[in-house]
């Protein structure tokens, strides 16, 4: 990482009103970046984001309620931790940093490993799109969750194989959570990760 990436990173706002997405096109080519709060409409542009998914050593995964006042799926169960990168920031300072800010759990970049780097996905729920590049990364964690409340609403541990079989019928997890969670499961690297953690 360059000497102004890491200046550029160090000043990256994370309040609701003031974080930027970087807009991309089809090859994850930067456009520009645009104000958070003015993208995610009924025909949001393809932007960069990510996603995390946190193990402790049961093998069990932390999945967390959005909060009630997010913009985009309100109050629908996900994955650990998503967002969006800001411009210079790779998609793992970026997990490191929402994953302080979301839930109290201060990991390095280097600690969160990303397994589906190229993972795209368009989903929609009460008229708002999400429309992502958006990797997919697993990291292990033995710290207490401590969850900001604008984020999140609740939090919960779940055995891995138990959440899949709760993915395997109709639930109420978001879209993208349900696909990557199941790409997750069909992974080597994955498996190799939850093997590692558990010993």
């Amino acid at each position: 990482m360059t000497s102004r990436q890491i200046k550029a990173t160090a000043n990256i706002a994370i309040t609701k009103n003031t974080e930027e997405v970087v807009l991309i096109d089809s090859n994850d080519q930067p456009l520009g970046t645009s104000p958070k709060v003015t993208i995610h409409t009924s025909a949001t542009p393809l932007h960069r984001g990510f996603s995390v998914f946190i193990f402790n050593s049961l093998g069990q995964v932390l999945l967390q309620k959005r909060a009630l006042s997010k913009m985009t799926w309100p109050g629908i169960w996900s994955n650990s931790c998503c967002g969006h990168p800001a411009l210079g920031e790779i998609s793992t300072q970026a997990a490191s940093r929402r994953l302080k800010y979301e839930l109290g759990l201060e990991l390095l970049a280097s600690e969160i490993v990303v397994v589906l780097p190229k993972y795209r996905y368009r989903a929609e729920l009460y008229g708002i799109v999400e429309n992502e590049i958006c990797p997919v990364m697993v990291a292990y964690s033995s710290l207490a969750v401590k969850a900001n409340p604008e984020e999140v609403a609740d939090t919960k541990w779940l055995d891995w194989r138990d959440f899949m079989n709760v993915l395997s019928k109709p639930n109420d997890f978001s879209a993208w959570c349900n696909e990557e969670s199941r790409l997750l499961d069909e992974n080597i690297e994955f498996q190799e990760f939850l093997k590692k953690i558990k010993t």
